[in-house]
């Protein structure tokens, strides 16, 4: 592990041999224009916002938990421009208001930069007052196109969601040979309409009818009206793309109803597996999702990861987890590599990163989006193994 740890940190200590000399400072108007690195002794504050607790914690709590595992890492070979990193955590319930509170609540404290939100519209939130305060900050998590279009200081580790849509469609086609398939999403949720979008255009390119989309709204529980309509087309797979709770409950009753084909979705079905009891999880055997990383990697950055959350945690880490690692060393790299806490340095170090991570061999595009393969889970039997790598066109 040491040694896992010395390679992971090697460009970022590298890259820090070039030292800030401006002293900080914050403008009358509350935007981060600090530039020095902090005093000695003092400990160089991160935020971190995520929901530990409500409905969609499962991605929080994970997130969370590889943040924390990459910051104690750091820690222990050293820290950063002399510094410890403090992480200052904030549980913001997956609540718009309760992320805005809690971004409000990690500036008054100093926090150099920001490591979150994790869903997308809480993200989208503080994305929007971190632009106006000059902050940099990383969601780990946040899929929705908006999100790193609120300023250039706003960066994101993962793939959007039309990325996802298109990587579905274009998998459906060409390795499933799908020629018609059906939709089932929520009008209500930004994450599931802008996966539609993105899916339904590369499938007209790709020459697959939509044969038939139905809707339904955030508090529904009962699908089975819109699943039969689905299932007398027979289609050839069944596109779901909302999050892992939703997802559990429409293929349960996809399979009451009659549908037997496999079904496809993106990151937000990270979680369904630990959602159904064991004797349910075969709902979703032969059901396809887009993700970001596969535990199963035989890369030894990847296993060293696994087997250091597996033994901090109790448990093996999802997209989620590890996509918080990620973040955390990219952030704390373009710290290093700026050499001081200036935003606009870090900023700049940020967009020209060249980073090899657990979720792949990352850069940014010219609109903070990382540029990366997705990975093809295919769920059986109760587990999410490797199926395949899809480049997006």
């Amino acid at each position: 592990m040491k040694k896992l740890l010395a390679m992971a940190l090697a460009t970022v200590i590298a890259a820090g041999m070039v030292t800030g000399c401006a002293s900080k400072s914050n403008s009358s108007d509350g935007s981060a224009t600090g530039s020095s690195a902090p005093a000695s002794g003092e400990a160089l504050k991160l935020g971190v916002l995520a929901p530990l607790t409500g409905e969609v914690s499962v991605y929080g709590v994970a997130a969370k938990n590889g943040i924390e595992l990459a910051i104690e890492e750091i820690n222990k070979a050293g820290g950063i421009l002399g510094s410890q990193i403090e992480l200052m955590i904030e549980d913001e319930k997956g609540d718009v208001s309760e992320a805005v509170n809690g971004y409000n609540k990690l500036m008054s404290k100093g926090m150099v930069a920001l490591l979150g939100d994790v869903t997308s519209k809480p993200t989208m939130a503080v994305a929007e007052l971190a632009a106006a305060d000059g902050l940099p900050m990383i969601t780990a998590t946040g899929t929705a196109l908006p999100i790193t279009t609120y300023g250039p200081n706003v960066f994101r580790t993962c793939f959007t969601d039309p990325f996802q849509g298109r990587i579905m469609a274009k998998f459906a086609a060409e390795n499933l040979k799908a020629k018609n398939i059906a939709i089932i999403y929520n009008t209500s949720d930004d994450y599931s309409t802008g996966l539609v979008a993105a899916f339904e255009e590369m499938a007209a390119s790709k020459g697959v009818n939509i044969a038939i989309k139905e809707a339904y709204g955030a508090d529904d529980k009962d699908f089975k009206s819109q699943l039969t309509k689905i299932a007398s087309t027979k289609p050839d797979a069944l596109f779901v793309p909302d999050y892992y709770t939703k997802v559990a409950l429409i293929a349960s009753q996809a399979r009451e109803v009659g549908f037997t084909g496999p079904m496809l979705g993106a990151d937000g079905w990270d979680g369904v597996l630990g959602t159904l009891d064991d004797a349910n999880k075969s709902v979703v055997n032969g059901s396809y999702i887009s993700n970001h990383y596969s535990a199963q990697d035989t890369d030894e950055k990847v296993a060293g990861f696994v087997k250091a959350y597996t033994e901090k945690y109790g448990e093996t880490p999802n997209a989620f987890a590890a996509l918080g690692y990620d973040a955390a060393y990219m952030m704390t790299q373009a710290i290093t590599t700026a050499g001081s806490t200036d935003a606009q340095a870090i900023v700049d170090a940020m967009k020209a990163i060249q980073f090899k991570g657990v979720t792949g061999n990352i850069t940014f595009d010219e609109n903070n989006n990382p540029i990366k393969d997705a990975t093809i889970l295919k769920l059986m039997d109760g587990e999410a193994n490797f199926d395949s790598k899809v480049t997006a066109e």
